[in-house]
């Protein structure tokens, strides 16, 4: 079945039909037209013809660390919502957090045939620049900035700096840091550098904070703390760099039989489902996740219309959520 016959039937241009397939603009009464004409028909538009046609395939690569992260699904909705409305569908490459599968899937984006990639990178190491910069088609950098692209990231450093002052405000003397990897130069570097901003706004230097390495999971958080209170019963404050963190080291601290917030206070970043429902609720930091991502969408639709415009750096606000546990 041509566009020509699908045209004549619905009674509209064969311009209607084609602006239809390809998700751009159209009059609601012409769209219900054509999508009643192509039900009745069953006709399925091949993709092929359409790539060599419009020289777009519709499609976009997006790679995150870790789809099942508190963060990333709310993520990943808000990229199919604006991508979908503009007609596109996603290819998702989950890496686990791991830069060999990064650097893999970057190279395997090269040759696919796709319009766009939203890349939400764990780190952005030199091999990570030179792998995208080998990608023909545009790219948007998703949770950190990189200078050469379009970018959407978080106020991590702001974020981080209002969770630690408010332990401090509290009261709290000896208050613990559980961060990641500085590698991660949002959730790593920039946290920890917020953390030492709100120390030296109360007199305060690093050295009068302990700080402890985990990764990004609730058991790492875990294990951090029982590392930290081993060698630092007396602490009073635990800040976590993610709120997985932060449960983690409220788990362990409940198991010891350690009262929070009476004898020990804790914040985390976030705002995830966990801290909402564990006891005592956790005190965090709310991010804009799914609007993150349909931002990254929009700037990567842009993108791909007008590869010479300027770039942009969009950087999302957040929420301290004051609850239980400070």
């Amino acid at each position: 079945m041509k566009i020509s016959e699908i045209a004549s039937l619905a009674g509209v241009s064969s311009a209607a039909v084609s602006r239809y397939f390809n998700g751009r603009s159209l009059s609601q009464e012409k769209r219900e037209k054509i999508k009643k004409v192509v039900e009745e028909y069953g006709y399925v538009p091949s993709s092929c013809a359409r790539t060599m046609r419009t020289k777009k395939s519709m499609q976009v690569g997006v790679m995150i660390p870790k789809i099942d992260s508190e963060s990333m699904p709310s993520i990943v909705a808000g990229i199919g919502i604006t991508l979908g409305e503009a007609g596109y569908n996603f290819l998702l490459a989950d890496t686990g957090s791991r830069t060999e599968k990064e650097l893999e899937y970057l190279e395997v984006f090269r040759h696919y045939q796709l319009d766009g990639v939203i890349f939400a990178a764990a780190q952005l190491t030199e091999e990570h620049r030179e792998a995208l910069g080998r990608l023909p088609m545009p790219v948007v950098i998703l949770g950190q900035y990189l200078e050469e692209y379009d970018c959407v990231y978080h106020r991590d450093k702001e974020a981080a700096y209002e969770m630690m002052k408010r332990l401090l405000e509290a009261g709290c003397k000896k208050i613990a840091y559980i961060g990641v990897d500085e590698r991660d130069a949002a959730a790593g570097a920039q946290r920890r550098q917020g953390v030492c901003d709100a120390l030296r706004s109360f007199g305060k230097s690093e050295r009068d904070m302990v700080f402890e390495l985990a990764d990004f999971s609730r058991e790492s958080g875990y294990q951090a703390m029982k590392r930290l209170i081993c060698e630092h019963p007396d602490l009073d404050g635990v800040f976590g760099a993610t709120d997985d963190i932060a449960v983690g080291a409220m788990i362990f601290l409940k198991e010891i039989g350690r009262k929070i917030p009476g004898q020990i206070k804790i914040a985390g970043i976030g705002d995830s489902d966990m801290g909402k429902v564990i006891t005592p609720s956790l005190t965090t930091a709310h991010y804009h996740y799914r609007t993150s991502g349909k931002k990254a969408a929009q700037l990567l639709l842009e993108r791909m219309e007008d590869r010479e415009k300027g770039l942009e750096k969009i950087q999302l606000g957040f929420e301290v959520i004051a609850r239980e546990t400070v």
